[in-house]
């Protein structure tokens, strides 16, 4: 293997490359030939653990919250009551209104006396036409005021229902700013709540925006940013948007299983950066001696010599395999130790 080569390939394993291995002759008998082999290139990159949807529940109507059912972190369901906001002038007001209606209830029942005893008169020829038509539109009129002020108190009960604060959407709160006793105004947030659908939110070097695809897979690292931690499971990149923000790609991926993570948390993930030629070799050919990696090298017709290897990454598929970055090269044959 060429010098350069060797140094594209200890570059590449720093920086965090993950290869994943196209189908490789397995070795028979017990021995194993060395060939270049193409190999996906990954690159490791935090990406943050998102909602897909941030939704606010907001107040309806202004006036002073009551009483607040969440908190931070809580699961909630689309229609929950999660606050009540109560407007003190709207008592008064459904008071005045009922007043009102008590007194046009009144004069709509006269109205009505009084017309029908007009109509009897009209029938013994006692009044005129006129006085008749008179009559009946006071009635009509008392008639419509009296409703008139009966939808204002039902527009008046509809705000007092109103005050309460229901959950948009199911999912778990992520912040609530008001307390019990905040007077609040109509359309304020009273919490806002991340929808169960989680996305990972992936910023990419823009060196390696030529490599991200829709639909591409990803690799996600165990909880709590291991680096060296093998993959626990794999996404799918679904959006990457169009625009560099600060000299990075943003794209989103979805995972399955994000659900008990944090909103915000990073997690360590590698994304596919291109191809490269490497050396890729079983792991059970690899042995270890005085703290040094080697394997048993058949040369010629006598017997094999044991040979210094540095290793890079495990091959992410298929049977264990391992990463070679020197110390071999194309066509040596490796006997199992």
């Amino acid at each position: 293997m060429s010098s350069r080569f060797s140094r594209f390939t200890v570059a590449s394993a720093l920086a965090g490359a993950v290869v994943l291995s196209p189908p490789i002759a397995t070795a028979a008998d017990g021995e194993f030939v060395v060939e270049e082999t193409t190999v996906s290139d990954y690159k490791a990159v935090f990406a943050t653990v998102q909602s897909a949807d941030v939704v606010p529940a907001r107040a309806r109507i202004g006036g002073t919250v009551t009483e607040l059912t969440v908190t931070e972190g809580d699961s909630v369901q689309a229609g929950q009551k999660i606050a009540t906001v109560v407007d003190d002038k709207l008592a008064l007001r459904i008071q005045g209104l009922e007043a009102s209606i008590r007194g046009l209830e009144s004069a709509l029942k006269n109205a009505e006396t009084e017309y029908k005893r007009a109509e009897e008169l009209m029938t013994r020829g006692i009044i005129a036409q006129a006085r008749l038509d008179q009559l009946q539109t006071a009635f009509d009129v008392a008639s419509n005021r009296l409703q008139t002020v009966q939808a204002e108190k039902l527009v008046a009960e509809q705000q007092v229902a109103e005050g309460a604060v229901e959950a948009p959407g199911a999912g778990r709160v992520l912040t609530v700013p008001v307390t019990v006793g905040t007077v609040v105004l109509p359309g304020e947030a009273i919490a806002e709540i991340a929808s169960e659908r989680f996305i990972l939110r992936l910023e990419v070097p823009e060196r390696h925006a030529r490599y991200i695809q829709l639909g591409d897979e990803i690799l996600i690292g165990a909880r709590g940013l291991d680096v060296t931690g093998e993959a626990i499971g794999k996404g799918t990149i679904v959006t990457v948007y169009p625009r560099l923000q600060n000299g990075r790609v943003v794209a989103d991926a979805e995972v399955s299983g994000l659900g008990d993570y944090f909103v915000g948390e990073r997690a360590l993930v590698r994304i596919a950066a291109g191809e490269r030629e490497t050396f890729v070799i079983p792991m059970d050919f690899v042995f270890k001696r005085y703290g040094l990696d080697y394997v048993r090298v058949q040369a010629g017709a006598g017997d094999p010599i044991d040979a210094v290897v540095q290793l890079g990454q495990k091959v992410a598929d298929g049977e264990p395999m391992v990463e070679v970055l020197g110390g071999l090269g194309t066509g040596d044959r490796l006997v199992r130790p």
